[in-house]
């Protein structure tokens, strides 16, 4: 599966970002679909992820109650909506897709996802 993040930006603190991963190749809908972020100089961090069944997410503690992560299997789609952001989740971020069906659990560990989106450049202004 080849993803492709788009939709960052410059947003004011307080505001809202909404980011978007659009997939190609088959069985997107079975993924775990997962969003991370990396700022310069530091390591890749987990910001939230999505079951293939839409009906359950996980969400890094820094981001729970600011940011909401969903699916549209009829669109390849998952979104981030980043909604009150901070100076501090000013960073790339990147979409990538677990693909391993038999996993069984929402991972937060970047090196078990094997499909990793380009990447979209997020600034939050003070």
């Amino acid at each position: 599966v080849q993803l492709q993040a788009s939709g960052g930006g410059l947003a004011q603190a307080g505001g809202s970002l909404r980011l978007s991963c659009v997939a190609s190749g088959r069985s997107f809908n079975e993924y775990v679909v997962g969003w991370f972020h990396q700022a310069p100089g530091k390591a890749r961090e987990f910001v939230a992820a999505i079951r293939r069944s839409a009906g359950s997410s996980l969400y890094a503690d820094s981001v729970k109650g600011r940011f909401t992560v969903s699916r549209d299997n009829t669109k390849n789609t998952v979104y981030l909506q980043m909604n009150s952001p901070k100076p501090e989740d000013t960073a790339v971020y990147y979409c990538a897709a677990d693909t391993n069906v038999y996993r069984g659990y929402v991972s937060t560990r970047p090196y078990e996802y094997n499909s990793w989106g380009q990447g979209t450049q997020v600034t939050v202004s003070s």
